[in-house]
């Protein structure tokens, strides 16, 4: 009787892949976690319980087949668990990687809750695709039947390349319009290459484009090209831009030099390691290299600035956070792994100034908190604790405090479409539609700053609600 492929946690452990040591990884941007080999894989994947009500997947937004896929994983079928995998995720060696497993899946994990340690579904999960890329088995879009119909796509980030993919598919034509020279938004310029190396990013990137996908690039809508000149030229728009605008404190001395942005400083970090010219680094001003650095914020971009600064040679990185490390909103994974690479976090601190050098920062003027009585959703709200300010001594300052949206009816001259109080747009749930017939909105520009994998699902459910319609105009059209 052959052996029970499955159902192996009582007697495997959770084994994650191997890290690299932080002395040694803190030196470049290449990524931390170590590969699977084949036999670990088929092990780790064997360890799931095939639960008759799989949280895993309920808790995925993509709702991922997950428990399918790490069967055919444990059996050895790896071309179909990547053909399943694909089937309900655009981008799954980028989820893998980048995801938050410990709050999605894995955090849901039916085996977890009984003291045997969650599967390791993202790193199995990004085995299965890479091995499909070295294998040849990830193909260019070839659709059976070419469309008529059109889709503009504003913004190449993860959920307008969501849908482009799928639209791609069934043979519609699309044009991608973005700002910037390279396809991927946040995932190619605000996510580090020690979380996301960017040839997995720009290989994606390729697929689209050999699959006819038309990228615009170095396109600023309301510039560059108008919005009403998007919607003239295709027969629906998906906005997918993403929220860019950092938000911002006012405080004493906010504006001297040495306080920077996140997304810039990561930006400039990231297209250096593309090999572009970056004055705004050489010159030293976004360049962490010999300096006390200091980040203000508790989100994963406050994650990705730290350990930034610590490749990019800083003297000292100290993290301020206004919460305690229980409450903090990144993921306790990638605060564990910038302790590991010398990152020291000060929590229950929040700014309320900057002291200056001149015209320049020399550090922060923190003030203690604690937390107080729980408010009406059962969080505790920081206080000040009177006579307990101090300074923290910085040579930069980074401002990782999160990111709002852009004023969009203003940029792009269209009053007419109507954005939230606070400027996200308006768009219906599931399909994206906005106020504004045949134009659509996906992603964070809908949802407010949030994951990557939400962007996958609402792009994807947004192209799929076009075809709907393109099918029963059609249906329509035909009958006459």
């Amino acid at each position: 009787m052959a052996e029970q492929p499955m159902l192996k946690f009582v007697k495997i452990d959770r084994d994650m892949p191997s890290k690299r040591e932080a002395g040694v990884r803190r030196e470049d941007f290449r990524e931390i976690y170590a590969e699977y080999a084949d036999a670990k894989a088929k092990e780790q994947a064997s360890r799931c319980s095939q639960c008759g009500v799989p949280y895993c997947q309920t808790h995925c937004p993509l709702h991922n087949n997950i428990p399918d896929w790490l069967r055919l994983t444990a059996e050895g079928r790896l071309k179909e668990a990547y053909e399943v995998s694909q089937a309900t995720n655009t981008f799954p060696e980028i989820c893998g990687r980048i995801c938050p497993q410990d709050r999605l899946c894995e955090g849901n994990c039916v085996i977890e809750q009984s003291g045997h340690g969650t599967v390791t579904i993202g790193s199995v999960e990004k085995y299965i695709t890479d091995t499909a890329w070295e294998e040849g088995w990830v193909l260019p879009i070839k659709p059976a039947h070419e469309r008529t119909e059109s889709v503009g796509i504003i913004g190449a980030g993860p959920g307008g390349l969501a849908a482009a993919d799928v639209l791609r598919r069934s043979g519609v034509q699309v044009t991608v319009y973005d700002r910037y020279d390279r396809a991927g938004g946040l995932l190619t310029y605000g996510i580090p290459g020690f979380k996301l190396e960017k040839d997995i990013v720009m290989r994606r990137n390729d697929q689209l484009a050999l699959g006819g996908v038309t990228f615009k690039q170095n396109c600023n809508v309301g510039e560059d090209i108008s919005f009403d000149d998007i919607r003239a030229a295709h027969d629906a728009v998906i906005i997918a831009t993403g929220v860019y605008k950092s938000r911002n404190v006012t405080m004493p001395n906010g504006d001297a030099a040495g306080i920077e942005k996140a997304i810039d400083f990561l930006t400039a970090s990231n297209r250096k390691s593309f090999g572009d010219a970056v004055p705004e680094f050489d010159s030293g001003q976004m360049n962490a290299e010999g300096k006390r650095v200091v980040v203000i914020g508790g989100g994963d971009t406050a994650m990705d600035c730290v350990r930034t600064s610590i490749r990019q040679g800083a003297t000292s990185v100290k993290c301020l956070y206004r919460r305690d490390r229980a409450n903090m909103p990144g993921s306790q994974r990638e605060v564990q792994n910038a302790e590991e690479e010398g990152v020291i976090f000060e929590w229950l601190s929040a700014p309320k100034g900057f002291a200056t050098d001149g015209e320049k920062v020399a550090g922060v003027m923190v003030q203690k908190m604690r937390l107080g009585a729980p408010d009406a959703t059962g969080r505790q709200a920081p206080e000040v604790i009177e006579g307990a300010d101090y300074v923290e001594e910085a040579d930069l300052v980074i401002k990782a405090l999160g990111f709002e949206p852009e004023d969009l009816p203003t940029l792009w001259d269209t009053p007419a479409l109507q954005v939230t109080r606070w400027g996200t747009v308006k768009a219906a749930f599931t399909t994206g539609q906005t106020e504004l017939d045949d134009v659509y909105a996906v992603g964070d520009i809908v949802r407010g700053a949030s994951l990557v994998v939400w962007a996958i699902r609402d792009g994807r459910d947004c192209a799929e609600a076009i075809l709907e319609k393109m099918n029963a105009a059609s249906k329509a059209v035909a009958a006459e």
